[in-house]
């Protein structure tokens, strides 16, 4: 990803090589935003061979609707057991978690709204293990599921980030 930072008439274009310097004075304050935009782009086009969205064609944008033509996919990250496992959703928006004693899986932390994913639960090779969940986690029938308790059992638990309070969720038990 490009990087820069303005200073009063000059646009210092971060390669990655090295820095580019673009000289932006002279646009007059009369300009539009766009207008703007379009002339920096040509100056950083001149001076480097390649577009700004040339030169960032692989980055995802986080303000524009987007076509993808390749499958995107998210880590699973692996959460720590212990006596309350409190994730962080802004570490990822998938995970695993093996059970190796009784638990609480706590509020997260980092919610926000539309965010969603899955929870892998999986028995230890002990099995028979329990999780009770924070008040934010809201099931169906407004019950915690009963965990699958045989030995490397594994259960799922989807969901969706209602609000920064409420975790809508679907348990799916007994996966092979």
């Amino acid at each position: 990803m490009a990087h820069g930072k303005i200073r009063v008439n000059t646009l210092t274009y971060d390669t990655g090589s090295g820095d580019v310097d673009v000289a932006v004075s002279g646009l007059g304050p009369a300009r539009t935003d766009s207008e703007i935009d379009t002339r920096a782009d040509a100056r950083i086009t001149a001076a480097t061979g390649s577009s700004v969205q040339a030169f960032d064609a692989d980055t995802a944008k986080t303000d524009a609707a987007q076509t993808f033509t390749a499958a995107q996919r998210g880590t699973i990250t692996a959460l720590t057991s212990g006596a309350t496992v409190t994730p962080d959703f802004a570490a990822s928006n998938n995970y695993s978690l093996t059970l190796d004693q009784n638990l609480t899986i706590a509020n997260p932390t980092n919610l926000t709204a539309g965010q969603s994913g899955s929870i892998f639960l999986v028995q230890d090779g002990t099995g028979s293990r329990t999780a009770a969940w924070g008040s934010y986690w809201d099931f169906a029938g407004a019950a915690a599921p009963v965990l699958t308790t045989t030995a490397a059992g594994i259960d799922r638990v989807d969901y969706i980030v209602r609000s920064t309070t409420s975790i809508h969720t679907v348990f799916t038990g007994n996966y092979s």
